[in-house]
C-alpha cells in the first residue's frame, strides 16, 4: 500500500513526552540552516563559513549529522533530532550522495529490526528513524531539476517527503504561486509519492479533513527563515529586511512557515510517526525478510545441482577459452596476410627500381 492511499487519522492528541527525527536536504544557499535554526529558536545547525575563495569550489562529499534538541509545543515536550546533510548537491556527479542518504534512513531502520529480534531487549535503545524528509528546493522560479525529481523518488519507500521552498521570499507573489504550480504538476507527472497530508473522508472530522485540504493546498511549503527579529509597530518579529520592505517569517501572507511548524511539530506529528513505524518501516522489514529467506534457500543447494553447476561454470569457461583461441588464431592469420602483402609490395617495388637503373644503365652504354 503506498503513503498516497493511507487513510488520515485522529490529530492533534496530546502526548507527553515524544521522540521525532526530522531530516533537512538541500543545495547550499535554499536557507535550510537558518530555517532550522528558525523552527527551534536556537542556534542548532551552524553556518557554513569559507576561509578562502580558493576553496569555495572544492567539491564537497555530502556528511549526515544528527543533532538532538529539546522543544515543547503546546505544553507537549517534544525531543527531536534534526539531520542535516550538508554537502548534499554541491558535486557535479550526486550519485554517490543519494546513497548515502537512503542507506542512512535503511540504517536506522536495520537497527531497530535487530533490536527486535533480540530475545532481551536494551531499555535505553533510542529509535532513530526518521520521520520527515523537508526537501528544499531551490527558488529558481522554473521547475524541478532532475536532481530533485531522482532524490525524492529514492527517499519516498522509505521516508515522508515533504517539498519546501527555501527562501520564497526571492521570488514575487506571481512568481510564487506559478513555480508552487509547477512542481506539483511535475511531482504529479514522475509519480513521486511524497506525503500529501493525507485523509479519509468516512473516517476523518470534518475539522480534520479541512486542515489537510488546506495543507495540501499550500504544497510545496513557501518558507522563509530569520535568525534575527527586527521592530514593527513596537513589536519585536522575526523577520529579513529588504530595500523594499519587511518578509515577515510568521505572517501566513509572506510565509508558510507558521503552517509547517504547526504540522510536523503539532497536528500531523503522530501521523508522521505513524506512517513511518506501520507503513515504511513494515514495508521495508517483509522485504529485507523475504531477501534473508531467499538467500538462505539459495545456500542451501543439494550436491548434485552444486556438481552439474561446476560442470556448467567448466563448460562454458572451456568455451570462452576456444573462442579466444579462435580470435587469436584469426588475429595472426591476419598480420600475416597483412605482412605478406607488405612485403610483396616492397618486392614489387624493389622490382620496378631495379628494371629503372638497368634501362638507365643501358641508355648511358650506348653511343647513340
Amino acid at each position: 500500500m503506498s503513503k498516497m492511499q493511507i487513510s488520515g487519522r485522529r490529530r492533534g492528541s496530546k502526548i507527553k513526552g515524544i521522540q521525532f527525527t526530522l531530516m533537512v536536504v538541500g543545495m547550499s544557499g535554499t536557507g535550510r540552516t537558518t530555517f532550522v535554526n528558525t523552527l527551534c529558536e536556537q542556534e542548532v545547525l551552524a553556518h557554513k563559513i569559507i576561509d578562502s575563495p580558493e576553496t569555495a569550489n572544492v567539491e564537497e562529499v555530502v556528511t549526515i549529522r544528527p543533532v538532538n534538541v529539546e522543544l515543547e509545543e503546546d505544553s507537549v515536550r517534544i525531543s527531536l533530532t534534526v539531520v542535516d546533510t550538508p554537502g548534499f548537491g554541491n558535486n557535479i556527479d550526486n550519485e554517490h550522495t543519494f546513497q548515502e542518504i537512503v542507506t542512512y534512513l535503511e540504517r536506522q531502520y536495520d537497527d531497530i529490526l535487530a533490536e527486535q529480534s533480540r530475545i532481551k531487549r536494551n531499555p535505553r535503545f533510542r529509535d532513530s528513524r526518521v520521520h520527515a524528509v523537508l526537501y528544499f528546493i531551490s527558488p529558481t522560479g522554473h521547475a524541478l531539476k532532475e536532481m530533485d525529481i531522482e532524490l525524492m523518488r529514492r527517499l519516498s519507500p522509505r521516508v515522508n517527503v515533504i517539498p519546501v521552498i527555501g527562501r520564497s521570499d526571492s521570488l514575487t507573489p506571481s512568481e510564487l504561486k506559478a513555480f508552487k504550480k509547477r512542481i506539483m504538476e511535475d511531482i504529479d507527472h514522475y509519480d513521486i509519492p511524497i506525503y500529501n497530508f493525507p485523509y479519509d473522508v468516512e473516517e476523518d472530522d470534518e475539522e480534520t479533513i479541512q486542515d489537510n485540504m488546506e495543507l495540501r493546498a499550500l504544497l510545496p511549503f513557501a518558507v522563509i527563515g530569520s535568525e534575527e527579529e527586527v521592530e514593527i509597530d513596537g513589536e519585536r518579529v522575526r523577520a529579513r529586511v529588504y530595500p523594499w520592505g519587511i518578509a515577515e517569517v510568521d505572517d501566513p501572507n509572506h510565509s508558510d512557515f507558521v503552517r509547517l511548524r504547526g504540522a510536523i511539530l503539532g497536528s500531523h506529528l503522530s501521523d508522521l510517526k505513524s506512517l513511518t513505524e506501520d507503513v515504511l518501516y513494515e514495508t521495508y522489514r517483509t522485504e529485507k525478510l523475504s531477501r534473508t529467506v531467499a538467500d538462505h534457500r539459495q545456500s542451501q543447494v543439494l550436491p548434485e545441482d552444486l556438481a552439474n553447476q561446476s560442470v556448467r561454470l567448466k563448460e562454458e569457461q572451456l568455451r570462452r577459452e576456444e573462442e579466444k583461441l579462435r580470435e587469436i588464431e584469426l588475429r595472426v592469420q591476419r598480420e600475416i596476410h597483412e605482412k605478406r602483402q607488405e612485403l610483396e609490395a616492397k618486392e614489387e617495388t624493389l622490382r620496378n627500381l631495379e628494371s629503372r637503373l638497368a634501362a638507365q644503365g643501358n641508355s648511358m652504354a650506348s653511343p647513340y
